[in-house]
């Protein structure tokens, strides 16, 4: 009996790809905190406070982009909710950072300003471990994780599928962003938190505090891509991507695609939890606005603008959109909701493999080598031109043994 030769594995990331992330590790890591720090503020190469805070709330950004790549690029699954678990990391680091404030808030008192003023004498009970920065970065992973695997075992257990499962990832969301609206829940109201005075007992307004999230930030963000290559690369990347294209074979093959897309659905959900947590401490604030509707449509945006199934773009997506959309808001802020819907539509009539799709059919158009037939055909017809005869019936002749038409 013959035997099938398995597709071989090949290398997590080719020699420029390795090149162009270790150059970006340095960039974020390295070169962007001395171009913040020490290099003067009237020099052209300084990068200013605004810059630092815009490009690092993109790359929290940019992580929610690539979580939504695997789940809808890779396995089909279109997610309208995923907001709800950036908001949820964020709100797990927003209340440590509460609590860090300590008694120098307006009230003086060790309970955060909105519970005095609401007139709490203490502390609800999902507040109990908000003063540990340990326990707070297991919740950071552990909220997202388990609402994600609840919600999801029984949507896929039920096969919700298609627009009737983003209907539904929309509509929890939009649920919890009620419950969350409300005073009596202990997480701000309207409001929701902020005033951040230190993180781990260091101030968190300095400019080595700034750069230090940011470079966190980058690096977790280069750290998630590499995961999610080596993922997609495994045996249960090749089987989410029969899942996302033919899921009925995939169960006729004697897998059960349950165990599968529940836990890319965990994964996304982790790593958006992750990058709402670093998404606080930089912007300052965190409230239920971060779980509107709106907001989770701008990640399936971002993922589709860069190119849906490829990883690099749709992080790519997430720095075009949102640096777009820092300067529409400034310039033209009564349109930007145009723009975004323009070019959602303009994205998916003209390009529906996004950027990174148009750049590789460029490529492999000019990598694409020139057939000779063109130009022998040609020269034939210019032959028979000459001879008087018709191109087909010179093909026809026989060739002498210097390669001469007889």
């Amino acid at each position: 009996m013959s035997k099938v030769a398995l597709p071989t594995k090949g290398p997590l990331l080719s020699g420029k790809g390795w090149t162009a992330f270790f150059v970006a590790l340095i960039v974020v890591c390295a070169v962007a905190p001395v171009l913040n720090i020490w290099v003067p503020v009237d020099s052209p190469l300084h990068m200013s406070d605004y810059a630092v805070a815009l490009v690092g709330k993109i790359m929290c950004y940019a992580i929610c982009a690539l979580a939504m790549d695997l789940i809808w690029g890779y396995t089909g699954i279109l997610s309208l909710g995923h907001g709800l678990f950036f908001a949820l990391g964020g709100y797990m680091m927003g209340m440590y950072l509460m609590r860090q404030i300590g008694r120098d808030g307006n009230y003086k008192s060790d309970l955060p300003d909105f519970m005095v003023f609401l007139d709490w004498k203490t502390l609800p009970w999902h507040w109990t471990f908000s003063d540990s920065f340990i326990a707070t970065l297991i919740l950071i992973v552990a909220v997202p994780g388990l609402i994600a695997f609840v919600f999801g075992f029984f949507a896929f257990r039920s096969r919700i599928k298609g627009v009737y499962f983003s209907i539904i990832t929309q509509a929890m969301t939009f649920a919890a962003m009620l419950l969350f609206f409300r005073n009596e829940t202990g997480f701000g109201g309207n409001n929701g938190f902020t005033d951040f005075k230190r993180i781990l007992n260091i101030p968190i307004a300095t400019q080595e505090m700034r750069m230090t999230l940011f470079a966190l930030t980058g690096a977790t963000l280069l750290g998630f891509f590499l995961f999610a290559k080596w993922l997609i690369g495994s045996k249960f990347g090749r089987v989410l991507q029969a899942i996302r294209d033919a899921e009925t074979r995939v169960m006729f093959s004697g897998y059960n695609p349950l165990p599968y897309k529940l836990t890319i659905w965990v994964i996304s959900a982790i790593m958006c939890g992750v990058a709402g947590a670093l998404y606080v401490p930089q912007v300052g604030i965190i409230n239920p606005g971060e779980m509107s509707a709106a907001n989770s449509i701008e990640i399936a945006i971002w993922a589709a603008v860069g190119g849906r199934a490829t990883l690099i773009g749709p992080i790519i997506g997430a720095f075009i959109v949102n640096g777009a959309k820092s300067w529409l808001t400034v310039a033209y802020p009564e349109y930007w909701l145009y723009f975004l819907g323009a070019l959602f539509i303009a994205v998916t009539l003209f390009l529906p493999n996004g950027i990174v799709g148009l750049v590789r059919k460029w490529v492999s158009r000019e990598k694409k080598p020139v057939s000779p037939e063109p130009v022998q055909d040609a020269a034939r017809r210019s032959v028979a031109v000459e001879q008087g005869i018709e191109p087909d019936a010179l093909a026809s002749l026989p060739v002498d043994a210097k390669g001469a038409r007889a």
